[in-house]
């Protein structure tokens, strides 16, 4: 049987005093190695690497490319790079941000997934939306080990909560209880082997994109191979996205190598929305400023005519943003539903 002896844990708000409590309940002579994705300020120095070396007795440091991997040390995901992991060593790369992240859970997860199938264990901590349910998925599929944070007393249940209802997951534990399990499962040489056919094609594939290994020429091939096509574009790039389907989860990629999530993909899309929005409303201010300018001129060159026709527009314009605006400032939500449902919705708020 192989041993366990990676252990990748993906964490989001809500998770670093977790990181640090399980830390600092593993022996320093771990007979594994640790790694930790943390979605992170991309333009922050990140001081995690010194806090959990305070915390625990194994040393943490941001890894650089194609670094060894060594037992007894944890390596944690650099800002604004993803964090994979093949066999013997480990890969930084500047990849396309998946469920909005950089670094993202996901493409470390399936990394551990594809390269050390039952040897893995995959951990899923405190965080909001769902990054880390698909990789989770993957692991388990592969024969690793999951673990996910009781999301009763993390700080931020979504992720928890996401990863349980879409997996089978081995362990649901509080944080106190994460570091004595992980040394006793690398203990244990009792791994299981996993569905390694059926999942490994595609999830090689995916690994690859998401460590941009494959020729720009032929990334629509590759997404093509792993998905069905759909009519939905990508919010990051405006290109089109491919749906896959793992059980009852569904995800979204675009050629480029963007990844989405359900939760993520309506979580972007509703970002550029309200963006959209507010471009429209400034749009529509300047539209009246001008044409309330143009009525001004006209009357003073006796032009009755043009500057009621000037006016009339800058009224209109006028209105349309007083609309847009009432309903952003009253409740973002629902000017995401009344931008997607169409203009009479719009109307009907200001009413």
């Amino acid at each position: 049987m192989p041993r366990r002896d990676i252990i990748v844990i993906g964490g989001s708000a809500g998770s670093l005093d977790v990181l640090g409590e399980i830390v600092a309940r593993l022996p320093y002579d771990l007979q594994a190695a640790v790694f930790i994705v943390l979605h992170i300020s991309p333009t922050r120095e990140s001081s995690l690497p010194e806090i959990l070396t305070r915390k625990g007795t194994m040393p943490a440091v941001h890894p650089t490319d194609y670094q060894p991997i060594e037992y007894g040390h944890i390596y944690i995901a650099p800002p604004d790079r993803h964090m994979l992991i093949e066999n013997r060593h480990i890969n930084i790369v500047h990849g396309p941000k998946e469920n909005r992240s950089r670094p993202a859970i996901d493409p470390l997860f399936r990394s551990a997934a594809i390269n050390y199938g039952p040897r893995a264990v995959g951990v899923v901590l405190s965080g909001t939306l769902d990054d880390g349910t698909a990789g989770l998925y993957a692991m388990k599929k592969m024969g690793a080990v999951t673990i996910v944070q009781d999301p009763a007393e993390a700080m931020y249940a979504a992720m928890p909560e996401s990863a349980i209802s879409n997996n089978k997951v081995d362990y649901i534990v509080r944080a106190a209880e994460i570091g004595p399990l992980l040394d006793q499962l690398v203990e244990d040489e009792g791994a299981q082997e996993g569905d390694l056919v059926t999942m490994a094609g595609s999830l090689r594939k995916e690994v690859e994109i998401s460590s941009q290994e494959i020729d720009s020429r032929d990334m629509i091939d590759a997404v093509q191979q792993i998905g069905r096509l759909t009519m939905f574009t990508c919010p990051e790039c405006q290109g089109t996205l491919w749906e896959m389907k793992n059980g009852e989860l569904l995800r979204y990629r675009c050629h480029v190598g963007h990844a989405f999530s359900i939760d993520s993909l309506d979580a972007e899309q509703g970002t550029k929305l309200e963006a959209a929005l507010w471009s429209a409303l400034r749009a529509l201010e300047e539209r009246g400023a001008l044409a309330r300018r143009l009525a001004t001129q006209a009357r003073e060159r006796a032009r009755l005519n043009i500057a009621e026709r000037f006016q009339e527009r800058a009224r209109q314009a006028d209105a349309d943003a007083g609309t847009i605006r009432e309903i952003l400032l009253a409740d973002p939500e629902r000017a995401l539903i009344a931008a997607r449902s169409g203009s009479p919705a719009a109307n009907q708020q200001s009413q």
